[in-house]
């Protein structure tokens, strides 16, 4: 079985069990001008991932394992958006430079262009922060027989760290990628990332993804 240098011990996986999941590389979130940089944040700090990301998935499309792609967003009525959230969140629906923001359908909604997911990836819904709750993803793992997670995306300290929480209850091992995670706070990024691995890997496994790309590649 493929193993990756990894923190805090090796990862070992193998191309039956194991599927890439790539969380909210949307427009809304990356794109100058977008949802992520009204709110005062530096998209920079996001896009720094596109181009690490690029790579993985080049590498990881020739293949066999699956790769699952989310999309945080709500329904035009905004049913389907937690109370909570869009009370802190008064802007979802609103009008915003890329259609209404984080409404399914919406330009701003989908995923960047350099990252689109090719027909055969499956791409999961989520109107929360983690991309198991109200959504059918562990239905599609199990389907696939998978047991191991390699996980990318934005936010780290939000989508990301929310997700791979969840995947640690329910059994899955996860493999973060550092340089394909990204966050808008340099600080949050580096809390977030020494969180997973901290105590032995209390929720996973932190690496580069060069060091994976090269096993993967063998």
């Amino acid at each position: 079985m493929p193993i990756v240098d990894a923190q805090p011990t090796p990862f070992e996986f193998d191309l039956d069990t194991t599927a890439l999941l790539v969380i909210d590389m949307q427009r809304d979130f990356l794109l100058p001008g977008g949802f992520g940089e009204s709110l005062g944040n530096d998209v920079a700090q996001l896009r720094r991932t596109i181009g690490p990301m690029k790579r993985l998935l080049e590498a990881w499309r020739a293949t066999s394992m699956p790769i699952i792609h989310t999309r945080e967003g709500h329904k035009p009525d905004l049913s389907d958006c937690p109370p909570a959230k869009l009370k802190r969140g008064p802007m979802i629906g609103q009008p915003g430079t890329f259609g209404k923001i984080l409404i399914q359908g919406e330009y701003g909604h989908d995923i960047i262009d350099e990252l689109q997911p090719l027909e055969n990836e499956v791409v999961v819904d989520k109107p929360g922060k983690g991309a198991f709750y109200a959504t059918d993803l562990e239905e599609v793992l199990t389907k696939d027989g998978i047991k191991r997670l390699v996980v990318t995306g934005v936010t780290t300290e939000v989508c990301v760290h929310t997700t791979v929480r969840e995947a640690n209850d329910r059994g899955y091992e996860c493999l973060v990628l550092a340089d394909c995670v990204g966050s808008y706070f340099p600080e949050f990024q580096q809390a977030g990332l020494r969180m997973i691995a901290a105590q032995g890997g209390i929720f996973g496994w932190v690496a580069e993804s060069p060091a994976l790309i090269e096993e993967i590649a063998r």
